[in-house]
């Protein structure tokens, strides 16, 4: 397999900021929490942005931690931007500024577990690492189990294939890694597979198995509309787009969208609910007169 994949990655490569040899260990790190569950396309421009403002662990450590929620914009998930700022803090005052390089201490900085600590200690320091992320699951899956679809959770089989798989060579192995799970995002994807266009297509055992349907129950997409999600973004969004502490009333206005039914005064207890959340996650601060603002701005 590594003779067909790692050629077919240096020609098919996309060129990615984080990837560039002069990228840092930190812009590494900043990538990968900000891919997680979220395309490369919608990362782009907030990584460029962010990298341009915070180079660098402590210049983000130094800003208030709204900056960053205010900064992530509307990636999703914006817990990730307080634990960026809570590494950032850590590296700074633990680790001399320093991005650690092994796994077992990036595991130590909030909000790393043990995938992104695996893909930093490859992609930014080129250690030997099993890197396991969605798209290097299902090329597993597909190319060496013969099965449509990997397993609804990461099991620990599939950790120990991709340690397997690993070349012998370790100078190989960072590069092997980033190029599966550019397979899987490109070609091996989840819903519409091109494997006329893929580098293991004569050894697959999923194609030799005739392509089977994926088994269990069918796999839904989230759903968004009217979500608590959906909800926590849109009033993240008034804050962002406030110089200052916003009213209660502009936050009461702003939901529901149009679009969300809110049936017998639903929408207005799920616009509190999901403001006492984002209170109680530290990604809103209230202030006296019914205002709020984003933490620490």
């Amino acid at each position: 397999m590594h003779d067909r994949l790692l050629p077919w990655y240096a020609a098919h490569r996309r060129d990615l900021p984080w990837r560039a040899p002069e990228r840092s260990p930190w812009g590494v790190l900043v990538s990968e929490v900000m891919l997680q569950q979220t395309p490369v396309a919608r990362v782009l421009p907030v990584w460029e942005r962010w990298m341009s403002r915070w180079p660098t662990p402590s210049a983000l450590a130094a800003a208030p931690t709204g900056d960053a929620v205010r900064e992530w914009g509307r990636l999703g998930y914006p817990r990730r931007a307080l634990r960026l700022h809570a590494a950032a803090t850590a590296v700074r005052d633990a680790h001399d500024g320093q991005v650690p390089a092994d796994e077992a201490v990036l595991r130590t900085l909030p909000g790393v577990g043990d995938y992104t600590a695996a893909a930093v200690s490859a992609f930014a320091f080129g250690r030997r690492a099993t890197v396991v992320d969605t798209n290097v699951r299902r090329v597993q899956a597909r190319s060496v189990s013969g099965l449509a679809l990997p397993a609804p959770a990461l099991t620990r089989a599939e950790t120990a294939l991709a340690a397997r798989l690993l070349p012998e060579d370790d100078e190989q192995t960072a590069t092997w890694s980033v190029a599966v799970m550019e397979l899987g995002a490109l070609v091996c994807t989840a819903r519409a597979p091109r494997c006329s266009a893929c580098p293991l297509a004569d050894v697959c055992a999923w194609r030799a198995a005739g392509s089977p349907a994926p088994t269990g129950p069918p796999r839904r997409g989230q759903r968004w509309t009217g979500t608590d999600r959906q909800c926590r973004g849109t009033l993240l969004q008034v804050l962002r787009d406030s110089a200052g502490p916003v009213p209660a009333h502009r936050l009461q206005a702003a939901w529901p969208v149009p679009g969300v039914p809110d049936e017998q005064g639903q929408a207005a207890r799920q616009r509190e609910r999901c403001l006492d959340a984002l209170v109680a996650e530290g990604l809103v601060e209230p202030l006296p007169g019914a205002r709020f603002r984003l933490p620490g701005t």
